[in-house]
């Protein structure tokens, strides 16, 4: 079971919403249904898991559905139909009491507007949601002043929300919310109101804060740069339904349908593919037990003037050249572990492409990617990570290696 489950959830908005619900299970479209009885669709039989620790992205336009998601999970807006777990337990049958320390204890919300106390400062702000839970005050103080330093904000302690830029001020608002130590992070649209770049800070700083926090955290956007950027996986909707759910790379290289290809048009991918779906499958691979000779007839039945040498377990041990193994030839060198190898460029499957051009761009062999005990995985030739930019995924490796 999931950490969190959404199923077959419907928020209709207006004072009749299981009539106008009838006719949405029939197959009514949302606009017949808004002309027929007044009542607006707000989310449509949506289902989805978010895994502990996992940082969710929920995006769409403006009209999507996807903040009236994210209050259907704290119940800020009570869903129509549908069932909301949170570990096992159905959040929607909770009474007032369990709602209450659900609010306060499992799941904390963010807003795009920081939403802070204008009379109190910048500690008491932090500190105010122990306040409420009764939390002793030398305690609260010393929880509040951690997470002050945390987000960076060491010796504004005693400043007021109104002396702080607007990125200070979320930060602020960020360390509120984490102060209370939270299992799940609600955070709507938390850095649409800011300017691009303290914008950019504030991801980086929140893209820190996941290293170490080990939260749960549903962020709802409309950016779909700032999704890519932050979510281990997303999710897409439109007009109250879910178009797409995936990892930034599949949303990339596979988009469901026009709409979401729309959405990814115009997106600098270099910064979002990574290793993993540039690289080919390894060729011209020779053993290290192999001799020259051996080694000569792959370079001339498959057209290539370098090849990758492993070990027996598929460890990478360098490259060697044509001209090389003729040498070796001549000197009758028997193995391969006997040459002096090429050191050969190596990276992870996770590295961006941005990292990589410039490497792929000084060196004349390709880059070789490895796992941490330098596995050989696939090799990256400058024409695999142009193809993967132009979005081809069948691109195959038939020329020269070197």
């Amino acid at each position: 079971m999931s950490y969190i489950e959404i199923k077959n959830l419907f928020k209709i908005f207006g004072p009749h919403p299981q009539e106008a619900l009838t006719y949405l299970k029939k197959g009514v479209s949302k606009q017949t249904i808004l002309k027929k009885t007044k009542h607006t669709i707000g989310l449509q039989n949506v289902s989805l898991n978010i895994e502990k620790g996992e940082t969710f992205v929920i995006m769409g336009l403006s009209g999507s559905g996807k903040s009236t998601l994210v209050r259907c999970l704290n119940r800020l807006i009570e869903p129509t139909s549908g069932e909301i777990f949170v570990e096992g337990r159905d959040i929607l049958k909770f009474n007032k009491e369990e709602l209450t320390n659900h609010r306060r204890r499992t799941m904390t919300m963010v807003f795009q507007r920081f939403g802070l106390l204008p009379h109190r400062t910048v500690l008491a702000n932090i500190a105010f949601g122990l306040e409420i839970t009764g939390v002793e005050h030398e305690e609260r103080e010393e929880k509040a002043q951690k997470w002050l330093e945390i987000v960076g904000l060491k010796g504004y302690a005693s400043s007021y929300p109104k002396s702080l830029s607007g990125g200070m001020q979320q930060r602020v608002g960020l360390a509120r919310a984490l102060c209370n130590d939270p299992d799940i992070l609600l955070m709507d649209e938390p850095f649409s109101a800011l300017d691009p770049l303290i914008r950019r800070e504030m991801q980086n700083q929140l893209l820190d804060l996941t290293g170490t926090i080990q939260k749960t955290i549903i962020f709802i956007t409309h950016d779909l740069d700032e999704a890519l950027r932050l979510g281990d996986r997303i999710a897409i909707l439109k007009d109250g339904l879910i178009v797409q759910i995936g990892t930034p790379e599949e949303i990339l290289s596979n988009p469901a349908d026009s709409y979401v290809k729309d959405f990814t048009r115009d997106v600098n991918r270099v910064r979002i593919l990574t290793a993993s779906n540039a690289m080919i499958k390894p060729y011209a691979v020779v053993s290290g037990r192999s001799g020259p000779r051996v080694a000569l007839d792959i370079m001339q039945k498959e057209s290539h003037s370098s090849l990758f040498v492993v070990n027996r377990e598929g460890k990478l041990l360098g490259l060697v050249t044509a001209d090389e193994v003729l040498d070796a030839l001549k000197r009758k060198i028997t193995t391969m572990n006997d040459m002096a190898l090429n050191e050969v460029p190596t990276t992870t499957p996770d590295t961006t492409l941005d990292e990589l051009i410039p490497i792929t761009a000084s060196i004349k062999w390709p880059v070789a990617v490895v796992n941490e005990d330098n596995y050989l995985l696939g090799i990256l030739p400058r024409v695999a990570i142009l193809s993967a930019l132009a979005g081809n995924d069948s691109f195959e490796e038939n020329g020269n290696s070197a």
